[in-house]
């Protein structure tokens, strides 16, 4: 289907791209956070479900509504990023079902299972935060997810009125790549991979 990429975008994308933790003052565009949610939606999802909700935390306003939740090491770096993406999910996600995916009764399959559609949901919205990342850098922006940081507070002072759970944050925006440490070591190919 696709030409593979080339040297120069997998670099931007996977080889050179780092996680940030200090940022330029540029501020991101309400047309580029369109952008990147509208990359970010293409990625595939199971029965093609696409729980993950996103608020964009950006003003003074919300990093403080923000700021409590965090933890003591991520607060610095959330509170000056240009852009905090909370990615969560929608537990009634498959509400959209009927559009999203009309193969087929796939509502029917998460109403009947509350267990499931929990498990879906956080696993899918988790694979939508990877997209997001790689949409992100796709753009030219950089990032910096993160756990750390108290789940429920989050979502009682974001989320009270539409009952989404929050999964992630990440920051987004112009790394200070001058404050980057060396890059860490990964595992080879034989220390985490299996054939049979």
């Amino acid at each position: 289907m696709a030409e593979k990429l080339t040297p120069e975008s997998l670099a931007t994308l996977f080889t050179q791209a780092r996680t940030h933790s200090h940022w330029q003052e540029k501020t991101i565009s309400d047309s580029t956070l369109q952008e990147i949610y509208h990359l970010m939606r293409m990625g595939p999802t199971s029965a093609n479900c696409g729980p993950a909700r996103l608020y964009f935390v950006r003003s003074k306003e919300g990093k403080e509504k923000l700021q409590p939740a965090l933890s003591s090491g991520n607060r610095e770096k959330t509170i000056t990023a240009p852009v905090t993406a909370i990615v969560a999910w929608d537990p009634l996600f498959y509400d959209a079902l009927p559009t999203l995916f009309p193969h087929g009764d796939a509502r029917s399959w998460f109403t009947s299972s509350p267990a499931l559609a929990e498990e879906t949901a956080f696993r899918n919205s988790t694979l939508q935060a990877a997209y997001l990342i790689m949409a992100c850098r796709a753009l030219g922006l950089d990032t910096g997810p993160m756990s750390g940081f108290d789940r429920a507070q989050v979502d009682a002072s974001f989320f009270s009125d539409n009952g989404w759970k929050s999964n992630l944050l990440i920051n987004i925006g112009y790394g200070d790549a001058s404050k980057l440490y060396p890059r860490l070591p990964r595992l080879d190919f034989a220390e985490a991979c299996l054939s049979g």
